[in-house]
């Protein structure tokens, strides 16, 4: 599989194996139709210590379109009940005309910036705003004219699995390659607003990895930062969290957003788990160097004139590990010793006869 490589603020970037996380703030619906909340956001989202603000595309006449039958209805979930598709859609949108103006703050940030197009003219206006890396949304897997089209900017692509099949999601990889499309990461996902942890199912994070042979990570809908964690550690190169100045605030999304201390902690934490994984290691460590003297090692345990045998009364293996390694035990024993030997004395070849 082949690294994702981005030009940020920063300079160049890859994200996949080997690479630091690539951790995504999803700005998403939480300004609640306020510019400067938005600005708001993306200035938190740099103090946290994130790498990118991730925007959505959409308009609600461009995702939807403004009926109240019951198709359109909106049931069984109580964040976002009681209401049409375009009602919510009409709220949870972000401006158009805000985009480049928000792109180039968090730019001015260090941030890269990307979004979620939902329908083929917000990748046209994405392309005009040079976005270099696109996200499709777990709800938009099955969606092939929209996938034939991000295929065609030949931009990398994040895309969401939630709720696809494995044969949903081999043709959407399909569609996106013959497309165009250079590399593509596989999001784990659980389309479940908040996502309970029990439901996490992380294990497809590195089955998704072998199976699909692409880099691999996760949306995280949940509120704990403990699955964001897990999925490090089982390989996720890519962590997205929906990200809010205070849940209190409200709005489509702020059940499952966190709040700048959560996303600052979450980060941290992120950093400290990447040294702490390392790479494949054996034998001392840099700071275990100095306690492998407190190994054992064969010792002379009594005194002993030249000549006399060597037995397992007067050597032993014993801490500290200045001797030879006990695996030579059986080796010494009955050979005769070379020099009268003090009691205390760590064993070595030139005392023991040849």
């Amino acid at each position: 599989m082949n690294n994702i490589i981005i030009q940020t603020p920063k300079g160049k970037r890859e994200i996949g194996q080997g690479q630091p996380v690539f951790i995504v703030a999803e700005m998403s619906a939480n300004h609640n139709q306020s510019y400067e909340k938005a600005l708001k956001i993306i200035e938190a989202a740099a103090e946290a210590g994130v790498d990118a603000v991730k925007l959505q595309t959409y308009t609600a006449d461009t995702i939807t379109i403004n009926s109240a039958k019951d198709y359109f209805q909106i049931k069984g979930n109580s964040q976002w009940s009681g209401q049409t598709l375009h009602q919510l859609y009409q709220k949870a949108y972000t401006p158009w005309d805000w985009q480049p103006k928000l792109k180039e703050y968090a730019e001015s940030k260090g941030l890269f910036v990307f979004s979620s197009p939902f329908d083929n003219t917000a990748v046209d206006f994405l392309e005009k705003m040079d976005i270099g890396l696109y996200k499709v949304a777990s709800f938009e897997v099955v969606d092939i004219p929209l996938l034939k089209r991000i295929g065609q900017t030949k931009k990398p692509v994040i895309m969401s699995r939630g709720m696809a099949s494995i044969e949903e999601i081999e043709l959407a990889i399909k569609i996106l390659k013959e497309n165009g499309c250079p590399q593509i990461a596989l999001l784990h996902c659980v389309s479940s607003y908040p996502a309970k942890p029990a439901e996490m199912n992380l294990k497809t994070i590195p089955d998704m990895s072998e199976k699909f042979e692409v880099i691999v990570g996760l949306s995280d809908h949940s509120l704990s930062n403990d699955v964001s964690l897990v999925a490090v550690a089982l390989g996720a190169s890519i962590i997205e969290k929906h990200f809010i100045l205070s849940r209190s605030e409200g709005g489509p999304d702020s059940a499952f957003s966190v709040e700048p201390d959560e996303l600052k902690n979450l980060v941290r934490s992120i950093r400290e788990m990447e040294k702490a994984l390392g790479q494949p290691s054996y034998g001392a460590g840099i700071n275990e160097s100095e306690n492998v003297i407190f190994r054992k090692s064969l010792f002379a345990v009594q005194d002993i004139r030249a000549g006399e045998k060597l037995t397992e009364k007067n050597i032993r293996s014993i801490r500290p590990g200045y001797g030879l390694m006990p695996k030579y035990y059986d080796e010494v024993m009955g050979k005769a010793a070379a020099v009268d030997i003090e009691r205390g004395t760590p064993l070595s070849w030139d005392l023991i006869q040849k």
